[in-house]
């Protein structure tokens, strides 16, 4: 049987090398990246040329097949040069978030035994005295200049070779949620197949706009926002600064993308900063909102979809759990958004939704490539772990066999540390983290998500909250936007007086809407924000002095829904 183009794709593309090839093959003179209001950009063909060129200097330096290198770095389109100059040519790369510590920059570097480093101009200070004796070449990412050399090696050629499929590609160090940093061994296998999987959610072709915001060390924006346009042809453009609001409105109507992915926040605080407040200051967008919904929210989608520059096709959300009421509401604005769940463990995608499908609360259905199921099922509840199987799944964590066999089970399934039910339709349902689940003195289990949600969308004001253990009792911290809550007032009497009536007021709220066992003994406003990963979820550990419950507490950075 004959097969089609895009079987041989799929087939030929096992490896990092591969997709490099087949760009440039395909794709050669098509735009492949573009920072904005910056001097770097390239076609395919630039990009491959610079990549075989910058491949050639870290051979002359002695750095070869098997070495480590890392990349410290905001988003730029030489990250994409220095990946792949690492990794098409049996390297190895070590991407590191650009808002890692110092300390922990040096932790990395270390447990990883990188060689050489990728810096830009603005991370370089990141990097300790202990870590600069001890890196042999390190390259200035902004113009590929050489910071640091050692000259005893210049000449001392590394040896390189074409990659196997299921070669070790990267070293991904997770901070997860537990504090507990793991580097998660990926292969080039892993990182390729999640361009058919991506393919299967959502076909784009050839040049289609993507606008990068998440950072690229990510393997969420690694993977969709990375490789992926690459698979397809499409070119991605990049941030001279921080993605502000006020920089992404700019850019947004400046690039007009396509395709944007991002993490829930984003549009939570859209819809709760602009759409909701506006609508309950307006008597008559309220009167809109109860007799005709679906005009009102017509008009809102429209808009929505203009301030994202009006030709998106794909918003893709992903890195932590989307609020269903928020859900409820990009479902009524019949605004593109997609769901992707998954880990840094499956580099990263397990399930996912597709643009239009309408389960609201869900995580969609396993991915192209993936086996999914629910292990250890409640039979009353219909809860069970997800556990995955399939190309995705990572080799195991670097130097830490314990752990990577607690991560699986017996017949070697990936365990996610997800509690989850499935619909008829084959929908998955997060329900909480295992690690986060709290045991109540009756034995039942208590998700803090369900009563975080009820605070979050029924508390005027609130940004964020947290349902931690404390002593035995569950306790609410939250914390209020600073227009409600004003901290700089904090030496007058009456803001002490307000803050206990908020107190009340959650407490009072919370307590009428669960269920006994749920009922929060405590709330304690909180003046900063809380600390968080990548992915933009809250590190629960610094807050809790609860224990984790028994299961893979993986919390991977990119744990996503």
């Amino acid at each position: 049987m004959k097969r089609s183009r895009r079987q041989y794709r799929d087939e030929y593309i096992t490896t990092l090398r591969r997709l490099l090839e087949y760009a440039h093959q395909r794709f050669t003179n098509y735009q492949a990246n573009v920072l904005l209001d910056g001097d770097q950009k390239y076609t395919y063909h630039e990009l491959y040329k610079a990549v075989t060129a910058l491949s050639g200097r870290l051979t002359r330096y002695g750095i070869g097949a098997g070495d480590r290198v890392a990349i410290l770095s905001e988003n730029m389109p030489n990250w994409t040069v220095a990946f792949f100059a690492v990794t098409a040519f049996g390297r190895i790369a070590v991407p590191i978030l650009a808002e890692s510590s110092s300390s922990d920059v040096e932790t990395i570097l270390a447990h990883s035994q990188t060689k050489a480093i990728f810096v830009s101009k603005s991370k370089y200070t990141r990097l300790s005295k202990k870590t600069l004796d001890q890196l042999s070449l390190i390259v200035q990412l902004d113009d590929l200049s050489i910071i640091k050399e050692d000259y005893s090696q210049f000449t001392c050629l590394g040896t390189v070779r074409e990659p196997q499929p299921d070669d070790l590609a990267g070293l991904f160090y997770t901070s997860g949620t537990t504090g507990t940093p793991k580097g998660v061994m990926l292969s080039h296998r892993n990182l390729c197949n999640n361009m058919p999987a991506a393919w299967a959610t959502a076909k784009f072709r050839k040049k289609r706009r993507w606008l990068s915001i998440l950072p690229m060390a990510h393997t969420y924006e690694m993977a969709f926002s990375l490789l992926y346009p690459i698979f397809t042809g499409g070119c991605v453009y990049y941030l001279k600064k921080a993605p502000t609001p006020a920089v992404l409105k700019v850019a947004l109507q400046q690039v007009r993308p396509h395709v944007v992915c991002a993490v829930p926040l984003i549009i939570d605080k859209i819809y709760k900063t602009s759409v909701r407040k506006t609508i309950d200051m307006s008597k008559f967008l309220t009167w809109m909102e109860k007799h005709t919904p679906k005009l009102l929210y017509g008009m809102i989608g429209s808009k929505l979809k203009k301030f994202f520059g009006g030709k998106l096709k794909f918003f893709g959300l992903g890195g932590a759990k989307l609020d269903p009421v928020i859900e409820a509401f990009l479902i009524k604005a019949k605004f593109p958004y997609a769901i992707g769940y998954g880990m840094t463990e499956c580099a990263p995608l397990i399930c996912a939704k597709k643009v239009g499908q309408k389960h609201c609360d869900t995580i969609g259905r396993p991915c192209y490539g993936m086996q999914v199921r629910l292990g250890d099922v409640n039979p009353e509840t219909g809860e069970g772990e997800i556990q995955c199987l399939g190309n995705s799944v990572m080799l195991g964590y670097y130097k830490d066999p314990e752990r990577t066999r607690e991560a699986f089970t017996k017949d070697g399934w990936l365990r996610t540390g997800d509690l989850a039910t499935i619909d008829k339709d084959g929908f998955y349902s997060i329900k909480g983290r295992i690690g986060s689940m709290i045991v109540g003195p009756s034995g039942e289990n208590i998700y803090p998500e369900d009563i975080e949600s009820l605070i979050n969308n029924n508390i005027s004001g609130v940004n964020e909250s947290l349902v931690v253990s404390k002593n035995g009792q569950l306790v609410a911290l939250v914390k209020f936007d600073d227009s409600v809550i004003n901290w700089n007032h904090e030496a007058e009497e009456k803001f002490y007086s307000m803050l206990e009536e908020k107190k009340k007021e959650i407490m009072s709220y919370v307590n009428k809407n669960v269920r006994k066992s749920n009922n929060i003994n405590d709330v304690q406003i909180v003046k900063e924000s809380f600390a968080k990963t990548a992915s933009m979820k809250i590190k629960r550990f610094l807050y809790s002095d609860s224990k984790p419950q028994q299961g893979n507490d993986q919390s991977s950075s990119d744990k996503s829904n």
